[in-house]
């Protein structure tokens, strides 16, 4: 039996365009206030997910929201992704703090995020 790559989606980006517009609008229907909230990315922590906000993800050819899921061994996790047919969109770097991420497109199109947690 083949090894999961993970066991669940802890976080969601939105691409935006407009971060004021959008951080009154996800503030509305989360009903909190964001834990971060920068130039560069908008964060809400809600029932044990992150919501974010890429005020950039247009521009680095997001459409639409990117599910990440989190993992252990991300080189590991992204490379059997590439191995299955999956083409890189962004090599693994570190977003801050020692937290890895990296996004790999399916055959269909769809992007998908992987996170490495700091320490892990």
């Amino acid at each position: 039996m083949m090894k999961a790559v993970a066991a669940t989606v802890k976080t969601i980006v939105y691409p935006v365009g407009d971060l004021t517009r959008a951080k009154a609008f996800f503030g509305a229907l989360l009903g909190t206030q964001p834990y971060m909230d920068e130039v560069y990315f908008v964060g809400y922590h809600v029932d044990g997910r992150e919501i974010g906000l890429d005020p950039n993800g247009h521009r680095q050819g997001m459409t639409g929201p990117v599910c990440y899921w989190h993992v252990a061994d991300i080189r590991e996790s992204l490379q059997r992704l590439l191995v299955a047919g999956a083409t890189l969109r962004q090599d693994v770097i570190d977003v801050g703090g020692g937290k890895l991420t990296a996004l790999a497109v399916d055959a269909d199109g769809n992007i998908i995020g992987l996170v490495q947690e700091a320490g892990v």
